[in-house]
């Protein structure tokens, strides 16, 4: 039998913990090692880094881990895959060859090009999702490390395994079980810990980064090396499977992978085995984003201390209200929000204090700028008692909208530039599928005698995760058993999840069931306005909204509570 392909992760994002490429290359065995370093908001930082200068549009934090990382990899034959390319991943092959050549080591460097679409008036980017077939090109042609531009996350590992298995466009199961592994695999280690529900009682101090060994059948095991921190379960893997997914069918440009197919298994410790999953043609077009400057937005933080923080909070609101009038300079948008993180008779002044932040909008930074920030300063001595702020007023900030937008795949080039310089134009699939929702699956039987309840937080008997996909909000929700999963399925509906989270009461929701997972997805759209780039909100990624939920408190019964097999939550 063919053996196992170990595929590692060292980066979730542009910023990652530095380290992580020599942990890897250095911790246990692999054969590739992947690094996605773009995100939405990446693209937008990369399009205003070409702006000034335009050699560059990549992820620099890649190079300087290649200084030590080429010689490591070299050294272990073990192959480097990432989309750090970002808007140049021609650039960025180049400067790895620089690179090479100034530390002595002999690499074959190949990249991934065809994502880069025109780019609208008024857009600073625009480029289309790829699929793993140019990065399996270019490992076919002998390639020790590819660079790729904006490709699918998941397209860091489909296309390392479908080089090394021989898979081809009709292999749908395997690629599926391929893109489900490196969803998990994708943001490094919340799949081995990080950013986890139930994260009391494990080792987090260093979480390692994840491995997945993948089959010739596709399925895999997700798993770490040995000795490093961190934890992989049915939960780690649980809600990485949910996060930023929606219903059923997850699309890519290599393969839809239904999502209620995927089987979970305990292989051990720190090891989960997944299985069983199916695949089907991947629709007719590709995904877009584009990023553009929104505008410009400031930020004041007031600190109210002690008594009448209502009545604070309403004289400083008029008086800036006034302040800006008399300006002349009132800013398209002004917000304001009220924390209410202050405790009576408090043993410490921070405890007693309670947080207003104001954000300010407009095309102009004129009208965010000099005005606000004048007017917050002349408060000072004429406003509440205790009056300060938690930083100085700026001149304000540009800030980014995201959108999403579909374009026909095939007229996208997907082109790999191989190890000699050959420029190979892959095809776009020719079997497609136009992409439609499952038919929700029918609900478990509800449990027969719940018995007496008690108000409790949800997080008592389920985990979750949230984060953010442009405007919208992707909230998951597992049960930590079948009991407990009977209970939710039948509890957390639409409505009942509007009234735990009232910021969601006038937004579209929308609920998926994952009985595979024991699991509910769902998606809040607009909760996120513009985008994370566009800083609507506190959460601007939405990344503590599952937490919130699971904070909230609902009659639940006493059975479940003194019978799920999860850790207490403390309030």
């Amino acid at each position: 039998m063919t053996a196992p392909l170990r595929i590692g992760n060292a980066s979730g994002f542009y910023g990652d913990r530095f380290d992580a490429v020599r942990e890897m290359l250095t911790d246990g065995p692999l054969d590739v090692l992947t690094g996605d370093y773009l995100a939405e908001l990446t693209m937008l930082i990369l399009g205003r880094s070409r702006l000034k200068d335009p050699t560059r549009g990549y992820a620099t934090t890649f190079l300087r881990q290649l200084e030590e990382g080429l010689g490591l990899a070299h050294e272990r034959g073990v192959r480097i895959v990432a989309n750090a390319g970002g808007l140049n991943p021609a650039g960025l092959a180049d400067a790895v060859r620089e690179l090479a050549a100034k530390v002595g080591v002999p690499v074959r460097v190949a990249h991934v090009e065809g994502d880069s679409l025109p780019v609208p008036e008024g857009f600073l980017t625009a480029n289309a999702y790829l699929g793993g077939a140019g990065i399996a090109a270019c490992l076919t042609a002998g390639a020790d490390i590819v660079v790729t531009g904006r490709v699918t996350d998941a397209a860091l590992v489909t296309g390392p395994a479908a080089a090394h298995f021989g898979w081809g466009p009709g292999d749908l199961d395997a690629l599926a079980g391929a893109v489900v592994a490196g969803h998990v695999l994708e943001c490094g280690t919340q799949a081995t810990g990080g950013n986890y529900s139930f994260f009391r009682g494990h080792d987090l101090r260093r979480p390692g980064f994840p491995v997945a060994e993948i089959h010739a059948d596709g399925s895999s095991v997700i798993t770490k090396h040995d000795g490093t921190g961190g934890v992989v379960d049915l939960g780690t893997v649980t809600a990485q499977l949910l996060y930023e997914t929606g219903g059923a069918r997850y699309a890519g440009p290599d393969v839809t992978a239904r999502l209620d197919t995927v089987r979970l298994d305990q292989d051990g410790p720190d090891r989960v085995r997944i299985s069983g999953v199916r695949g089907e043609a991947p629709p007719p077009t590709l995904k877009a984003g584009l990023n553009r400057l929104g505008g410009w937005r400031n930020e004041v933080v007031f600190v109210l201390t002690g008594l009448d923080i209502e009545d604070k909070a309403q004289l400083v609101r008029e008086q800036f209200t006034d302040a800006l009038a008399r300006s002349g300079a009132e800013p398209d948008e002004v917000r304001w929000e009220l924390s209410r993180t202050d405790r009576a008779d408090a043993a410490t002044e921070e405890s007693a204090s309670a947080l207003l932040r104001l954000v300010v909008r407009d095309r102009d930074q004129e009208a965010v700028g000099r005005a606000v920030s004048g007017a917050a300063i002349e408060l000072a001595l004429g406003s509440y008692p205790g009056f300060h702020v938690t930083a100085p007023p700026g001149k304000g900030a540009p800030y980014g909208v995201f959108e999403a937008r579909y374009v026909p795949a095939d007229e996208v080039p997907h082109i790999a530039v191989l190890p000699d310089g050959q420029r190979l134009s892959l095809a776009p699939p020719t079997t497609t599928r136009p992409l439609q929702d499952v038919a929700e699956p029918p609900l478990p039987a509800p449990l027969p005698d719940p018995g007496p309840t008690r108000s409790a937080p949800l997080g008592r008997i389920a985990g979750a995760r949230s984060g953010d996909k442009g405007g919208d909000a992707n909230v998951g929700v597992w049960a930590v058993d079948d009991d407990a999963w009977r209970w939710l399925a039948h509890e957390l509906t639409v409505e009942r999840f509007r009234e735990l989270l009232p910021e969601t009461a006038a937004l579209t929701v929308v609920r998926h069931l994952l009985p595979n997972l024991r699991a509910l997805n769902f998606t809040v759209h607009g909760l996120l306005g513009e985008g994370v780039a566009a800083q609507h909100r506190f959460d601007p990624q939405a990344k503590a909204v599952g937490e919130w939920l699971r904070s909230r408190h609902l009659p639940i019964p006493v059975s479940l509570l003194e019978t799920a097999h999860a850790p207490e939550a403390h309030a």
